[in-house]
């Protein structure tokens, strides 16, 4: 198995916001959901799971914004870029927004969801796929596989 290469560094267009990535990644996602897409103005949001405890803000102060529900999702105050979110009810992860990562040209999602709502021609490369999403115990057959197959940096 390749290296993670970590840490991670990454932040929002302007710099105002600056974070680190000091764990291996849980899951790579491509999520089609219409809340997605229209958070990320594009046909689906790319996310990188990763440990709560390997994550941490650098510089700046993030700002609640999106949805406005049970989840977190927390963008800069400046740039107004969509960063990250704390799904709710699960605080052993922060969902991180891929392209928001110095380096993420290795980026890969290993799983898609909800495709049920997505665009028509909208397709990636994900080797696992759901109509909705997994329940909680199904995800995790599929973090032990990312772990062996998932795309890695370098």
């Amino acid at each position: 198995m390749k290296d993670w290469q970590l840490p991670w560094h990454g932040g929002c267009l302007c710099g105002g916001i600056r974070f680190c990535v000091s764990a291996p990644p849980l899951l790579t996602m491509a999520c089609h959901c219409t809340g997605c897409q229209k958070l990320s103005a594009s046909a689906y949001s790319l996310t990188i799971a990763v440990p709560s405890e390997g994550f941490a803000v650098t510089r700046g102060e993030p700002v609640a914004g999106g949805l406005h529900s049970s989840h977190k999702q927390l963008y800069c105050p400046h740039c107004k870029n969509w960063m990250f979110t704390h799904p709710h009810g699960m605080d052993f992860f922060v969902n991180v927004r891929a392209m928001m990562l110095d380096e993420h040209n290795w980026y890969v999602p290993f799983v898609v969801v909800f495709t049920s709502e997505k665009l028509p021609w909208a397709t990636t490369s994900a080797v696992h796929s759901f109509e909705t999403q997994p329940d909680m115990p199904g995800y995790a057959p599929l973090v032990e596989a990312f772990a062996r197959e998932g795309a890695r940096p370098g």
